[in-house]
């Protein structure tokens, strides 16, 4: 019965873009306030790419990191939370376990990386669920 109120409440695909770009605009942000000094005294492109190219997995873990502890301990990042949307176990309704909060943010950031491939699949799933939430056992609900 939990799994079928779950599936009544499902966040839409347009509240779930917005929280995204809202994460990425702060985890973009807190990147930049961690390097502000050498990022500050780049003048032109070329150096800025280079810089990231060079400090890319500083991001990744920034990230991680981010999206792990936020989903794990409220169930929502900044950005869900804002669109008033949380990450919830698909059969129980509960938070998801640190573990499984880690699995879904480093396939996230990978699929981030490789494209956005694993957001595709929350285009053609009936619950709406990203590769990332298939291998957590989560779904996204309207909080």
């Amino acid at each position: 019965m939990q799994e079928q109120n779950l599936s009544n409440n499902l966040a839409t695909i347009g509240r779930r873009f917005v929280a995204f770009v809202i994460d990425n605009i702060i985890t973009s942000t807190l990147f930049y306030i961690i390097f502000y000094d050498e990022l500050s005294y780049s003048t032109d492109v070329i150096s800025n790419v280079i810089f990231l190219q060079e400090h890319i997995w500083v991001f990744i873990v920034i990230k991680v990191i981010y999206h792990t502890f936020f989903v794990a301990t409220n169930g929502a990042t900044m950005g869900k939370y804002l669109m008033k949307i949380k990450v919830v176990n698909e059969e129980s309704g509960e938070l998801l376990s640190w573990s499984m909060a880690f699995v879904r943010a480093v396939v996230r950031t990978v699929g981030e990386m490789f494209f956005y491939f694993t957001f595709i699949f929350a285009f053609v799933d009936s619950k709406r669920q990203t590769l990332q939430d298939k291998l957590a056992h989560s779904v996204v609900i309207n909080a």
